[in-house]
């Protein structure tokens, strides 16, 4: 939703300071500003070539005084407006609220109750907009926001009085026309009863997530606004045979806006109390997001013409049901070569030249740090890195830095994983109770959502789902079944399920009850991986979901991901004296083993789930009881396995028989004991490890460490092609050497 400003964009317009982009069009552009007095304000301006035309200035005059007349319950509160200015400008209300088809994309369909509340409100909306004799004629989903006190209607730029023929050429059509009335698609008059029309279209699409007429070309919508029945297909029993008579082909036949109101909405209780919860969760959000937004600008572009970001629109963020380690992550690279998590903001194009260097490091590219309390998030997909900003996912060139693209498609982080190329996640269905709808995106290149798969009989509604991993085509998915009059609460795992879904077509493949592949509380924190044809969990057990008094392990569980059938499980013993287990995190594996950690090192053969070797047995430092000795998780490639041990430094072990290979050859200081619980991250001659105080580059020739880079950075990756060591703090991304 707010996108950079870019280089050339003025600082501000009118008296009022310019924060950022709130859309881009062929008309103009749309900015979130500031006044003097420190109201936030979104400020629509002219584009010079067009405020040439007199026609243009002329309709840019009847919107800012169409606007003036809904007044500030149905519309945007007209602030300040200039539109004799060189480049016209209107200053309205910031509202806060998402355009109804964003409300739609993060919640789906909208209830009943909703569509009735929104309907009725609009045609009030529209009724005192035609008591004053001007109709709005371009009535569309993204011109309608919704708020928590009730929509309001924006976007008057082809609105004018009842009547006055001087702006529209006879036999033309102003408008959109997959929710144009027939009239308006002749190039008639468009009346009231025009709105009224096109208002039915709005509902239809808040119902059921589609318009009246479907889509497509222009002249194809055209035609059927003209001729064909509308498809009312998905719109509830209880509001078809209203919003029928709305969608008349003769306006003589559809309902004034006072007996639709009174139709749809006895006027009852608040319009918040409507809302389904996600859409109030967005609103909330976006209230507090328009204050801790800082200004940016982008630079110059300095090759080619600059792509302005997408203004794809945000989503919401919720409760973390299933902590997944292999899930939304992707690894770059061979197997095992670190997990990719990151926090991110915008990336801004800082010279680093001026960047203190640290141990004789200096970082390539530096960007801003991302949203305070939100699940920290990277994506890999090809020659970017994306991760979650400001309501949306954000492409970052992994070698420059540079912001590639932006969209807004699925409500958080939590909500998809990727396959290195395209999205998946899933949305709410219309009740958002039977039925979990999985969507894919393509970002980057303007491919639009689809839906892939439609999954009767499990929850579709957030909190109740987790798209835990693409991989060798397929799409797994942790989902609760729908069970009537069965407790849904997080203590309760008996309807949790794993989906295996065909990317390709949408067929469920096969599905497991979580408790098959571990018992216990499905909430609690599973590591996923696939290799061949094995589907292979790494799961946190507490204390309570055994009969020991050891307190928490791990168990790995092996499964055939073409029928979910479960090969093997095995429980990590617990030693003693070791109170706090190491998090998986990503499970690494190559060809032949599993590889975890706790009071050891273990390898776990694929084919059986037996233990091929483990490490650790016999290494007692400094009167450490040996029980107690604590290793990070692996990482695994080229026939070694690399793990932080203790207080010790780097262990290279050979893979296949668990013996020692090397280990990093100086005693530690406390300041840089290994911290064990990010994967090592291997490079070609380095192994970067994190430390107390930083990210260490062991070399793997001298086993001593090169550099340390002093960063309070808990999260780290590389980027392989790029050549990109990432490592994120509170405050900044910085992008080191990777080699």
């Amino acid at each position: 939703m707010l996108a950079p400003l870019t280089h050339d964009d003025p600082g501000e317009i009118g008296g009022h300071r310019l924060l950022a982009r709130l859309g881009h069009g062929g008309m103009g552009t749309v900015y979130l500003a500031r006044t003097a007095g420190g109201r936030t304000v979104a400020l629509k301006t002219m584009h010079a070539r067009i405020a040439s035309d007199p026609a243009a200035r002329t309709r840019f005059h009847l919107e800012t005084d169409a606007a003036r007349i809904i007044g500030d319950h149905h519309g945007a509160t007209v602030v300040d407006a200039d539109p004799a200015a060189e480049t016209p400008w209107l200053a309205t209300e910031y509202v806060l609220g998402p355009p109804l088809d964003d409300a739609v994309a993060l919640c789906g369909p909208l209830p009943e109750a909703s569509v009735r509340a929104l309907g009725a409100a609009l045609a009030g909306a529209l009724a005192q907009l035609h008591a004053s004799d001007v109709v709005h004629r371009d009535l569309k989903p993204s011109n309608v926001m919704i708020t928590a006190h009730g929509p309001k209607i924006i976007d008057f730029g082809i609105a004018r009085a009842a009547g006055d023929d001087r702006l529209t050429r006879t036999g033309t059509a102003a408008g959109t026309p997959a929710f144009m009335s027939p009239e308006q698609a002749t190039g008639q008059e468009h009346t009231p009863a025009g709105d009224v029309f096109a208002l039915a279209g709005v509902l239809v699409f808040a119902a059921t997530g589609h318009g009246p007429f479907g889509t497509g070309q222009a002249a194809d919508l055209l035609y059927r606004v003209r001729y064909a029945d509308p498809d009312l297909t998905g719109v509830p029993a209880g509001l078809s045979p209203v919003l029928a008579r709305c969608l008349s082909k003769d306006p003589g036949q559809r309902p004034t806006t006072l007996q639709l109101a009174a139709e749809l909405h006895d006027g009852r209780g608040e319009f918040a109390d409507h809302l389904p919860t996600p859409l109030l969760t967005d609103i909330a959000r976006r209230a507090t997001e328009v204050w801790l937004h800082q200004p940016h600008r982008l630079p110059p572009p300095t090759e080619g013409p600059y792509a302005a970001p997408s203004t794809a629109r945000p989503g919401m963020s919720r409760r973390k049901l299933l902590s997944v380690a292999g899930g939304s992550l992707v690894a770059v690279g061979a197997a095992g070569t670190g997990a990719w998590v990151w926090a991110g903001r915008r990336a801004t194009d800082e010279d680093t030249s001026s960047l203190p260097a640290d141990d004789g490091v200096r970082p390539l590219w530096r960007a801003d740090a991302g949203d305070t309390g939100t699940q920290p998030f990277l994506m890999a997909m090809g020659d970017t890195v994306a991760t979650w900003r400001n309501g949306q996912v954000v492409g970052l060139d992994a070698k420059s830095g540079k912001h590639r693209w932006s969209f807004r498609v699925f409500p958080g982080p939590n909500y998809m994983t990727t396959d290195g190329r395209v999205t998946y996640g899933f949305l709410p269905e219309q009740g958002g109770t039977d039925k979990l709808s999985v969507h894919a995106f393509t970002p980057g290149t303007g491919v639009a959502q689809r839906r892939i798969a439609l999954i009767p009989g499990f929850a579709g509604t957030y909190g109740d789902a987790e798209v835990l991993l693409a991989t060798a085509g397929l799409l797994f998915i942790a989902a609760r079944k729908v069970v009537p009059g069965h407790d849904k609460s997080d203590e309760q795992a008996d309807d949790w399920h794993l989906l295996a879904v065909d990317i390709r077509t949408g067929e469920k493949r096969w599905q497991k009850t979580m408790s098959q592949f571990y018992p216990g509380d499905a909430s609690t924190a599973v590591s996923m991986k696939v290799t061949g044809s094995r589907l292979i969990l790494c799961r946190r057990h507490t204390a309570s979901e055994r009969d020991d008094d050891f307190g928490p392990y791990f168990s790995v569980t092996a499964g055939d991901i073409r029928t979910g059938e479960i090969l093997w499980s095995w429980d990590i013993p617990r030693q003693d004296n070791d109170d706090s287990y190491i998090m998986p995190g990503s499970l690494a594996l190559d060809e032949q083993h599993a590889y975890v950690a706790s009071g050891h090192v273990w390898a776990l053969r694929l084919s059986d789930g037996e233990v091929a070797w483990k490490f650790g047995d016999k290494r007692n430092y400094g009167g450490i009881p040996q029980e107690a000795r604590r290793y990070g998780t692996p990482a695994v490639r080229d026939g070694v396995v690399y793990a932080a041990e203790g207080n010790r430094g780097i262990v290279a072990l050979d893979a296949s028989t668990g013996s020692l290979l090397w280990e990093e050859s100086e005693d530690l200081t406390e300041d840089v004991a290994p911290v064990l619980d990010p994967p090592p991250v291997i490079g070609r001659k380095f192994v970067y490890t994190k430390v107390n105080t930083g990210i260490s580059a062991v070399d793997m020739r001298t086993h001593k460490s090169a550099w340390t880079y002093r960063t309070s950075a808990s999260l780290f990756a590389a980027h392989e092609t790029a050549e990109r060591l990432i490592c994120v703090d509170g405050n900044s991304i910085n992008a080191l050497p990777f080699e």
